[in-house]
């Protein structure tokens, strides 16, 4: 069974984060042009949440405050559940559908590495059934 360090290798190793007093504006615009749907939140090098366009939509917009005024640490969603590498990409989809978020920080050693996104894991499962499906017809082939 594959796990999480496969999914790894064939991303970038850039980790995009703010730190706790970054404007919720700034992140968002961050996010715009990395082209990316969290942040995450590092304080001296340690992982203290994650920000997602969710948390925006729900504790921003809906809420009537001010993206320029409001810091991340007041919106962001405190200590996010993180993951290793040796995880098993089920263990993660199932993690993320039964606990409704589509992130994953990925730490080794309390040091952040890597971040997941639930759009990571059909990937990786779609290609993985796809090289299942290629072996089973040239098995039935030859």
């Amino acid at each position: 069974m594959k796990t999480v360090k496969h999914i790894l290798e064939g991303k970038s190793s850039v980790i995009h984060a703010v730190n706790p007093d970054t404007s919720v504006l700034n992140a968002l615009q961050m996010m715009m042009e990395k082209n990316i749907s969290a942040l995450l939140v590092m304080e001296e090098d340690a992982l203290v949440g994650i920000f997602t366009e969710r948390d925006y939509a729900r504790k921003i917009v809906l809420q009537g405050k001010s993206s320029k005024d409001t810091p991340i640490h007041v919106v962001m969603t405190h200590n996010p559940r993180t993951i290793t590498t040796d995880e098993k990409i089920e263990n993660c989809m199932e993690m993320m559908t039964n606990n409704l978020f589509r992130h994953l920080p990925v730490v080794e050693d309390h040091t952040v590495i890597g971040i997941i996104s639930i759009g990571d894991i059909v990937k990786h499962i779609i290609e993985d059934q796809k090289q299942t499906i290629d072996q089973l017809q040239s098995y039935i082939s030859g």
